[in-house]
């Protein structure tokens, strides 16, 4: 009989997730107290001011575990090894806390709807019954979806930290329960955001019983969920290999869902266009950010020493979602559809990065290696997607958002300023270069050449070629067609969705002109610890 032995917490190293469930938490008392017309305010107020402690949080623990490794941070593990705190976490974690801010300004956004949000004002009321005309006439407004973000991006920066795969599927819950809920609450089309959130819900439960399931089968080959202790058991090869591959592949299953690989790539679309457009920037850039970060420490710390047999498994999601993504891509009419068939493409790139050899990161040599790119690329395509649909959510007339690709024509007559910013982020998702794209592409390329993965670049240029006509094709649209009909009004949004956007833009500008600090910052990161 073994003798319980209680974890020793490390409150000095993981005060920043702390504060976003203490935040969270705190939001939900204030939803049962506080009377409706002050809950706006005080939520919007705690959410950001959570998340700008916890990102200066991350960083005052990130320049100790660097000075601690001589210039590359090194980490260790807290909460008796079920959470990594090394360099490639802390990166991670800034960046969805990142993206959290700009989420929460797109959230906040009020002008365009006319002094409401684009959340439903009551959830529960069905679309088209009086009690939803009594809710959107008296301007109520749904602020419970405050704390929902905040239990998201804690459950985001939980996934990538997690150091056993139990750990690591409690994250994957709890990143993901909000988001359905999110995804459901549109003001208008309610009930295509109900559809969207259903749909999310049953694939995302199948996806998580293949993870649960995945997680079962390697215990029973390892005798153990520690991601170090699963390695060496595949280096010793001591247990049976069958159940390694099965529950490898299962495991491999749950999380390309959550990036949206083909052939898990179903739900995107759908849930992309559904959403709330708020919604769908965040989980768009967010989401990506969390899983790519499980993802990697799974297959590089849990199964890192049979990469023979992971690695042509991803040669074939990644040139599969790239295709996939870029073919379907062209036949969309629907700006949102556009960009979600444009994620699955973005999510085959990012997998190229992942082919290439982790290596050991040599700040002398400059080499440049998988990690490294890999964290890059997420950098530039989460400012780029967040920017996108910041934009969408201005094109709009008296009956909301107009999204179908035809209602974009003449758009940069009417708006040069907004048609320029947008056209910047499709130069970015293009590879244009002097845009973050460029660099975030060419960095994946590399490693994926060095690695022997050539076959997957090509196919991965050529989809580049391909996705590149598509958003040509909307740029063109914008500035040298006759809108058919009335061209929908370009609104002026308050200082929030302005924010989001020019933050957006100007990381995608200077990360293609200097992307030097960052892909130094991502070396810095280091490796991860096992």
């Amino acid at each position: 009989m073994t003798d319980f032995v209680k974890p020793t917490i490390e409150y000095s190293q993981l005060w920043p997730i702390l504060v976003i469930f203490g935040a969270a938490c705190v939001g939900v008392v204030l939803e049962a107290f506080l009377p409706r017309e002050r809950r706006y305010v005080a939520q919007v107020g705690l959410t950001l001011v959570a998340l700008v402690a916890a990102l200066v949080g991350t960083v005052m623990v990130g320049r100790d575990l660097t000075v601690r490794g001589g210039g590359v941070a090194r980490g260790g593990f807290a909460v008796g090894g079920s959470l990594a705190l090394d360099g490639p976490t802390l990166f991670l974690w800034g960046l969805v806390l990142i993206f959290g801010i700009g989420g929460t300004l797109l959230f906040a956004e009020r002008h365009l709807e006319g002094g409401v949000s684009a959340f439903a004002g009551q959830a529960a009321a069905l679309p088209g019954t009086e009690a939803e005309r009594q809710a959107s006439t008296s301007g109520l407004d749904h602020t419970e979806v405050y704390p929902l973000l905040l239990f998201a991006i804690g459950g985001m920066m939980m996934f990538p930290a997690a150091g056993d795969l139990l750990g690591m599927f409690v994250a994957l819950e709890v990143l993901s329960l909000p988001l359905y809920l999110l995804c459901g609450l549109a003001r208008r089309r309610r009930l295509l955001s109900q559809e969207a959130a259903m749909k999310y819900f049953l694939l995302g439960a199948f996806s998580s019983g293949f993870f649960l399931y995945g997680v079962a089968l390697i215990y029973g080959f390892a005798g153990s969920m520690d991601l170090g202790t699963i390695n060496e058991a595949v280096r010793n090869d001591i247990g049976n290999r069958n159940l390694l591959l099965i529950g490898m592949g299962m495991l491999a299953v749950g999380l390309l869902f959550k990036v949206g690989a083909a052939p898990f790539h179903a739900w995107t679309p759908d849930v992309y266009q559904g959403a709330p457009t708020a919604v769908t920037a965040f989980m768009a850039a967010g989401t990506k950010v969390a899983a790519f970060g499980a993802m990697l420490r799974l297959f590089y710390v849990g199964f890192g020493s049979d990469r023979w047999s992971w690695q042509p498994m991803m040669w074939v999601i990644a040139i599969l979602t790239m295709v996939v993504g870029g073919v379907l891509a062209v036949v969309q009419s629907d700006v949102k559809r556009m960009l979600a068939y444009s994620s699955v493409a973005h999510t085959g790139f990012i997998l190229t990065g992942l082919l290439g050899v982790e290596g050991a990161t040599d700040l002398t040599l400059g080499q440049l290696t998988s990690l490294q790119a890999v964290l890059f690329y997420l950098v530039t395509y989460g400012f780029a997607t967040l920017g996108a649909f910041a934009v969408v959510t201005l094109v709009r007339d008296a009956g909301g958002e107009q999204t179908h690709l035809s209602r974009w024509a003449g758009i940069g007559r009417q708006s040069p300023l907004v048609a320029g910013v947008f056209a910047i982020f499709l130069l970015a998702m293009a590879g244009i270069p002097l845009t973050s794209g460029f660099v975030g592409k060419w960095a994946v390329f590399e490693v994926a050449l060095s690695s022997g993965a050539w076959p997957v670049v090509i196919v991965a240029i050529l989809v580049s070629i391909v996705t590149a006509f598509v958003y040509v094709r909307v740029i063109m649209l914008m500035y040298f067609s006759d809108p058919v009909g009335d061209t929908p009004n370009v609104s002026h949004p308050s200082i929030l969705t302005a924010t989001a956007i020019a933050i957006g833009a100007a990381a995608t500008i200077a990360l293609g002109i200097l992307p030097g600090p960052v892909l130094d910052l991502a070396a810095r990161a280091g490796e991860f610890i096992r």
